[in-house]
């Protein structure tokens, strides 16, 4: 029963090898330590939702039947596939997403020994390049004072400095701040529970000490840094903020600057990133800092510096 209920989004008949193989690939991935979120939507959804279905209407119904020309049908198809309510096409962005979710689970099953052909991949499309938008020094003190609480500043100034992720910085713990002979840290928590320590500069970790000690309010529920400004109605203490809080709270102040393009979470870990490699900062170092781990994000993010940045980043070790 648990094995029919875990098969869902493969149809209501039988449950073919082809499905039985992809759910032993998603078991593989939780077993890998890969985030819930990222297994269930990153290759989950892709798989069950838009492969399987696809693949049952063709009538592929095992590995062995997911031939090179089979996946060249379906990216064709998935470029011309309506978008979202059902205008325009699918972005490429999906789309590469969709296939390169099927052509891990290929390379899976090829390596477990599932009779799947040889060089079995879909073509993945070219991506068209866009320039992420980032935040400037200035902007980003201006975010800071617009903000009407110390906890709301200090949100806009943790992931400012420290390049965390929105659901890493409601995790932070009171006990997270370390002291260590050679500086300032706290640890975060990343994804697939994966613990790091991230540098903080002498000012910003007092001001955390400082708000911890003097305005968390003392009777929140649990012991997250970050607590909501309001009782829960339901438990009548303060209650932990939540990622979509931080995200509601740096778009109003986005608003209240009067900016322009949207503000979030996540925009100021491009700018800090980008900052970071601007100015000279080792990209292993930074990728351990931020919670990477392989270079290929911060390649990713690098590839947007101008040429000026390159001929900056020559000049300093050349002429130093």
């Amino acid at each position: 029963m648990a094995r029919s209920r875990q098969l869902r989004g493969t149809g209501t008949g039988p449950v073919s090898p082809l499905a039985r193989s992809v759910e032993d690939y998603l078991t593989s991935c939780r077993a890998r330590g890969l985030a819930p979120k990222t297994v269930d939507l990153g290759y989950g959804w892709p798989l069950r939702k838009r492969f399987l279905p696809w693949a049952a209407r063709e009538g592929l119904g095992a590995p062995a039947d997911v031939t090179v020309r089979a996946l060249e049908k379906y990216a064709a198809e998935l470029l011309a596939s309506p978008g979202r309510g059902g205008s325009g096409v699918l972005s490429r962005h999906s789309v590469y997403t969709y296939l390169r979710a099927v052509n891990q689970w290929s390379r899976w099953a090829k390596l477990a020994g599932e009779d799947v052909p040889d060089r079995a991949a879909a073509p993945l499309p070219r991506l068209p390049k866009s320039l992420p938008n980032v935040l400037s020094r200035d902007q980003i003190d201006a975010l800071e004072a617009a903000a009407t609480t110390e906890r709301d500043r200090l949100i806009v100034r943790l992931l400012a400095d420290t390049g965390l992720r929105v659901g890493e910085l409601v995790g932070l713990r009171t006990g997270d701040v370390l002291q260590r002979s050679r500086g300032s840290f706290i640890r975060v928590r990343g994804k697939g529970d994966r613990e790091r320590q991230v540098p903080m500069m002498p000012q910003l970790t007092r001001r955390v000490e400082r708000y911890i000690e003097k305005t968390r309010p003392k009777d929140a529920h649990g012991d997250r840094i970050f607590i909501g400004l309001r009782r829960s109605a339901a438990t009548g203490s303060y209650e932990p903020l939540t990622t979509s809080g931080v995200e509601q709270l740096v778009s109003d102040l986005g608003q209240r600057c009067g900016m322009t393009d949207r503000v979030h979470p996540h925009l100021f870990r491009h700018s800090f990133v980008t900052s970071a490699l601007s100015q000279g900062m080792n990209p292993i170092q930074l990728a351990e800092i931020v919670g990477h781990t392989s270079l290929v994000m911060i390649q990713q993010v690098y590839s947007h510096l101008s040429p000026n940045d390159a001929y900056d980043a020559m000049a300093a070790m050349l002429l130093r």
